[in-house]
């Protein structure tokens, strides 16, 4: 099995997940989800520029913006009352955050299933994060367009 290159800071945070016990893993699932950086404000009254990962159960909204270098900013809003989801949504938005379009589009549609929750969550659950970033990358592949 050949493995692929991730983006440093999504390695980094694969990395920190699986050096816990497997017990220990969805505590780290719940810190992040205390992280999840807020919508800026400029999005706020435009709720057309979010969209609404329907993998998810809980509803969950991404914005994906590429700037003019080519930079990616991702924004989620999960409800607090969905901890596992907001902890995935808040794990994308900060691995992804700043990379380039090309980083981007890069990131092994796999992800979630490695990073060392899938004894620990229900496969609907990390379903859902994969639906966060295949919607992700095809927003950044039509921005670019």
């Amino acid at each position: 099995m050949t493995e692929t290159i991730l983006p440093a800071k999504l390695a980094e945070i694969r990395d920190e997940f699986l050096e816990l016990p497997e017990t220990d893993r969805l505590q780290l699932l719940l810190e992040f989800s205390y992280e999840l950086p807020p919508v800026p404000a400029e999005y706020e009254d435009h709720p057309e520029l979010r969209e609404r990962v329907v993998e998810c159960q809980s509803p969950v909204y991404i914005i994906v913006d590429v700037d003019d270098g080519d930079r990616v900013a991702m924004y989620a809003t999960a409800p607090a009352e969905a901890p596992t989801t907001r902890g995935f949504a808040s794990i994308l938005a900060q691995g992804i955050h700043g990379l380039s379009a090309d980083e981007v589009l890069s990131i092994p549609d796999d992800f979630p299933q490695t990073i060392g929750l899938t004894r620990a969550v229900s496969p609907l659950r990390i379903s859902g994060m994969t639906g966060m970033l295949m919607r992700t990358k095809r927003q950044v592949r039509a921005k670019r367009a």
